[in-house]
């Protein structure tokens, strides 16, 4: 009986095990579509965007979130950008990446950080 247990119990732990990624805003965030949600805070030299992105994914592929989640982050920046009629510069090397899967729901999700400047 107890030679089952141990599997049983490595089987459960395994299924419910979640990783949340790591949150680089504690304010509201906006929603942006169905898998997006993204807040801007303002500088004098520009704005930081951080934006949570999620989506399920039947066989976990992060890469694919991970890219997802950048582009998404590009895309926000630009809108954000074009809406106030400026131009800016994002340095998508230096964008924060952190991600999680809840194993039990099959949610890959992703949380981003940038920082877009004014061009000059």
């Amino acid at each position: 009986m107890r030679f089952f247990m141990v599997p049983i119990a490595a089987i459960f732990c395994f299924l419910v095990g979640c990783a949340t990624p790591v949150s680089y805003s504690n304010t509201p965030l906006h929603t942006y579509d169905k898998d997006t949600e993204y807040e801007i805070e303002e500088s004098p030299e520009g704005f930081s965007i951080s934006i949570y992105y999620s989506r399920y994914q039947m066989v976990p592929e992060s890469d694919a979130v991970a890219t997802a989640c950048k582009s998404q982050l590009t895309s926000i920046a630009w809108d954000e950008a074009d809406r106030r009629g400026r131009k800016i510069e994002l340095n998508e090397q230096r964008i924060r990446l952190s991600m999680g899967r809840n194993g039990l729901t099959g949610i890959t999700s992703c949380q981003a950080l940038g920082v877009a400047r004014w061009a000059k």
